[in-house]
């Protein structure tokens, strides 16, 4: 799973490469059987995205969330865990900022209240991870059931509160709570949608979680029970109890992930709040190699084709379904290409 120094790193720019060689050719064909002319479609498709500040400041805005959950997957999948349950992660810290939130909209420090509720995500996104972990360790559960299972009850708690504790007055509906006052947003450059502190933030977790997997001793151990943890065990490592670590540090960034939703993109918690960014980070990690090296830049790449296929049935007139089905291929694009490295690893001597 774990490439190996710059041998690793050729390889997964070079698989990247022929993925996206072939993905071009694959929506060029789409296009011309959708009767849009392709030159056209890709164009519009970087003007949508990269053309404008307001554009980039959109694709920005999803990057950090969508980056902060490839960043936890990186330390489960270091240590051999598939994190399916990521996307309820990105809920149970969205619920969390909202509550402390809730506490602070009579006004009085937000910048305080702003701190303690990506606090509260990132408490609550770990502890939903550990949830998962310990239906693992303790109680023999997959981690790919355990996080799908918590992934639908974390969904259901969240329209719990939405149409019952946390309505609003009077109305129960699924565009979200009340708005948080402007005090309790994160501040944002006018008029680009930019957030300084999510961006600062999110460069923080990526240099963080770098260092952590190659300079601590905690890196090296969830390498090595993640590639034999057999043979970690009888050095000493014990692998359960660093299953439950790698579970809560990847939970920490997904429940920041869902702060960061509340405080600077929705401003209230609504039922799609997490906008499947957990889902989306999984194809992020596996496309980079299970690397955190390419995982930000994949990331940039697909919020970018998000953004920017907006842009296709109103500018090309083609059916909306248009833009959902070349992301579509972004998908079978990722399962082919992990399925392709298992077989080459399972043939290399």
């Amino acid at each position: 799973m774990i490439g190996k120094g710059r041998k690793g790193w050729n390889r997964t720019l070079f698989e990247i490469l022929v993925m996206l060689a072939g993905l071009f050719a694959l929506n060029t064909i789409i296009l011309l059987i959708a009767g849009a002319p392709p030159i056209e479609a890709f164009k519009y498709l970087f003007q949508g995205s990269l053309g404008s500040w307001i554009k980039i400041g959109q694709v920005l805005t999803g990057w950090i969330p969508l980056t902060l959950c490839a960043c936890g997957l990186v330390f489960s999948f270091r240590v051999g865990l598939w994190n399916i349950g990521v996307e309820g992660q990105v809920l149970a810290g969205a619920v969390c900022a909202t509550a402390v939130l809730r506490l602070g909209t009579d006004g009085g420090a937000p910048s305080l209240m702003l701190v303690m509720a990506f606090l509260g995500g990132v408490l609550g996104g770990s502890l939903w991870a550990v949830l998962a972990g310990v239906l693992k360790t303790k109680g023999g559960v997959n981690e790919i059931f355990g996080g799908l299972g918590l992934n639908f009850v974390a969904q259901g708690i969240t329209l719990w509160l939405i149409f019952g504790p946390w309505k609003r007055p009077g109305i129960a509906s699924m565009s979200g709570t009340e708005v948080f006052p402007k005090a309790l947003w994160l501040p944002a450059i006018q008029g680009l949608r930019i957030n300084p502190g999510g961006l600062a933030l999110t460069v923080g977790v990526i240099l963080l979680t770098g260092w952590m997997l190659r300079q601590t001793r905690l890196g090296l151990a969830l390498k090595g029970i993640g590639s034999n943890p057999r043979a970690a065990y009888l050095h000493g490592l014990k692998p359960q109890r660093y299953f439950i670590v790698a579970m809560a540090l990847a939970g920490a960034c997904a429940g920041m992930a869902g702060a960061f939703q509340v405080t600077g993109v929705y401003h209230r918690l609504i039922p799609s709040i997490s906008s499947n960014y957990g889902y989306l980070a999984l194809l992020v990690v596996m496309l980079a190699g299970f690397r955190l090296g390419w995982s930000p830049a994949i990331a940039f790449f697909f919020v970018s084709l998000n953004v920017g296929s907006i842009q296709l049935p109103m500018m090309l007139q083609v059916d909306s379904s248009l833009s959902g089905i070349i992301q579509g291929t972004f998908v079978l694009a990722a399962l082919l290409l992990y399925a392709w490295r298992r077989k080459r690893k399972g043939t290399e001597p």
